[in-house]
């Protein structure tokens, strides 16, 4: 019997910063994401990368552009703070079908063990046709903490991270069939979801 392969998915990873679109200084938002995913998923992947101002129609519009291009999932980073010029989760909200509102409370969860600022965060996820749209922190340590949840130094899980939801629900949504490295992020599924290998 032949194994079959893992389903290819397209993510679209999107870093909203005005600085780091205009030049003023590096993205780090980007490659966080990426390395994360690629440590994170056994699919093989393809990424849309987007890098642009905290400006609400040009996220939104790139939200659409995402899922219109087929990508099941798009992750953002940044501009999700409640300063003047963060407008993220109003972007996303703006082109959403259904909101997921347990994935914000799970990130804002995660990080109040860390910092209690983490009560400013506004991040949302929702649902556009088959694409799951999730808000991130700005900084790669909180993107990989909220993907991934907290770990005892023996590796047992404490808090579950957002990710452990996120293959199901694109299951859910119509979208591939995603499997992800335990070792990195272990996928939650009915045991009548899981695919056989």
């Amino acid at each position: 019997m032949t194994v079959p392969a893992f389903d290819p998915v397209r993510i679209g990873i999107v870093s909203v910063s005005d600085r780091a679109s205009s030049g003023v200084y590096e993205d780090k938002g980007l490659p966080a994401l990426q390395d994360w995913l690629q440590r994170a998923l056994r699919n093989p992947i393809n990424f849309e990368p987007r890098l642009i101002p905290d400006e609400q129609d040009r996220i939104s519009a790139a939200l659409i552009e995402l899922v219109d291009a087929g990508c099941s999932l798009v992750l953002t980073t940044g501009g999700t703070g409640p300063a003047l010029r963060d407008v993220t989760p109003e972007a996303t909200l703006a082109v959403a079908h259904k909101e997921m509102p347990g994935f914000g409370e799970q990130m804002r969860q995660i990080s109040l063990r860390f910092v209690p600022t983490a009560i400013l965060s506004r991040q949302v996820a929702v649902i556009r046709d088959k694409s799951l749209i999730i808000n991130l922190p700005g900084q790669p340590k909180s993107i990989s903490e909220t993907l991934e949840g907290l770990k005892n130094p023996d590796g047992t899980q404490v808090v579950p991270g957002i990710f452990a939801a996120v293959p199901y629900c694109i299951d859910l949504i119509g979208g591939p069939y995603l499997e992800t490295d335990e070792a990195v992020c272990k996928a939650f599924r009915p045991k009548s979801a899981i695919r056989a290998r």
